[in-house]
């Protein structure tokens, strides 16, 4: 599950391209956070998640956030200023049980392509000719159909599809998307199949390919009226501030995660009817001249840091490689052990909010500050990597900090159990 959203220039307050995506996951699945650098290849193939695919002789710089067992990227961003993220919709086609999956999609475009619009067009090929398959959970079998949105600094598009049949719309203001189909006849492209599909009157992409079940137990749609909402209050005004608000938000507040829903944007883990949790988020400012990635790297954003991530610098040194088994080492494991704790007495989030905000402010004006300084001459490469060096060591110095005064306590008897055996398949002890 997750959820994505995408302000054009004219919908912001600094005229910049925002892109937005929480990545929903099974809440022991660990993110890697990641930059690859530019790269040639002799190699004829590469391996994706579960199958193999053409290899070309040069692949662009990206950084990527993508779950540890996965070739594919949940979002990213590239050298160019490419941005995509996809999320999982529930359709009435055939799932393949072994194929590429969306993620696959998302990394193979950002290292191959430079713009929204050829990276639309490379997925759809793929959708085409490949078609899409393939469990996205590690612990369970999970089969579905994908959305994506892909943004660059000028233009940027929603792709929605269901098994081999796509629509594509441009988007003109802002746009969010869910676990549910959105486009309905709406759409600027679409499949050879759909275009003679619309030829009747009243065809809706949403409406003749959604499969219901799913989608209603999702609750996408209700997420995705809420992200809308959201932006449609703002137009215009919209700032990366802003939508860190949106992505750390609940339906219900005060809220507590024992409460929460699959409605909640900022997901917390409640066992079988409500299986994910947030498990890494990216917020991107998209410049014709100059792109600020901000990601967590870590779970749930109400209790994260948005740290700046450049592409001409890289990302400091994050410790050993996550798996889906706990890792002090580890930078994502080290900060999860901290929020799953924090989770037991989550009536703490006042006080921690104040912290964080004051913190996540100090972060961004630095950002800003040293951004001015590097892109009129008067700050270099090296000081751009050590503001994102700060904010990661902020970050760390903040949980530590609050690690220390933390008072655990103890969930409710039904959901404490459920906690017990994801921490126990974890190896870990709270």
């Amino acid at each position: 599950m997750c959820d994505i959203l995408v302000v054009t220039p004219g919908a912001t307050e600094s005229g910049t391209m925002l892109f937005a995506k929480n990545s929903d996951r099974d809440p022991n699945e660990a993110q890697i956070l990641e930059f690859i650098p530019r790269k040639e290849h002799d190699e004829e193939k590469v391996r994706l998640t579960y199958v193999d695919f053409p290899q070309v002789s040069e692949t662009y710089a990206v950084i990527l956030s993508r779950p540890w067992w996965m070739w594919g990227a949940e979002m990213g961003a590239n050298e160019f200023g490419l941005v995509i993220g996809n999320t999982a919709v529930f359709t009435k086609e055939k799932y393949e049980k072994v194929g590429i999956l969306g993620m696959d999609m998302i990394r193979l475009a950002l290292e191959r392509k430079r713009s929204a619009k050829e990276a639309l067009d490379f997925i759809t090929s793929i959708v085409e000719r490949y078609g899409q398959g393939g469990s996205g959970s590690y612990e369970h079998k999970l089969l579905y159909h994908n959305s994506f949105v892909i943004a660059d600094p000028k233009e940027a598009w929603i792709l929605e599809t269901a098994g081999k049949h796509w629509v594509a719309k441009k988007v003109e203001s802002f746009y969010s998307i869910s676990n549910a189909l959105t486009i309905g006849g709406d759409w600027d492209l679409a499949s050879e199949r759909v275009k003679e599909l619309a030829k009747k009157k009243g065809f809706s992409f949403s409406k003749r390919f959604s499969d219901r079940f799913y989608t209603y137990f999702a609750h996408g749609r209700e997420r995705r009226a809420f992200t809308y909402a959201k932006l449609k209050e703002k137009e215009g005004e919209i700032n990366l501030e802003y939508l860190i608000e949106i992505l750390r938000s609940h339906q219900v507040e005060p809220f507590s995660p024992e409460k929460g829903s699959m409605r909640d944007v900022c997901m917390h883990f409640g066992g079988l009817t409500r299986p994910p949790q947030t498990s890494s988020s990216q917020i991107s400012e998209l410049g014709t001249e100059f792109q600020i990635h901000w990601f967590t790297g870590t779970s749930l954003p109400c209790l994260s840091i948005f740290k700046p991530v450049y592409i001409e610098t890289g990302l400091p040194d994050l410790g050993e490689r996550p798996t889906n088994k706990y890792n002090p080492n580890t930078y994502w494991w080290r900060f999860e052990e901290f929020h799953r704790r924090f989770q037991t007495n989550y009536r703490q989030i006042k006080e921690f909010s104040k912290d964080r905000d004051e913190l996540q402010g100090r972060i961004i004006e630095r950002e800003r500050e040293v951004r001015e300084s590097y892109l009129t001459g008067k700050a270099s490469k090296e000081e751009l990597f050590r503001v994102t060096e700060w904010a990661f060591e902020a970050e760390r110095k903040l949980l530590e900090r609050w690690s220390a005064k933390l008072k655990s306590g103890k969930f409710p008897l039904l959901y404490g159990r459920k906690w017990k055996r994801v921490n126990e398949r974890a190896g870990l002890r709270i």
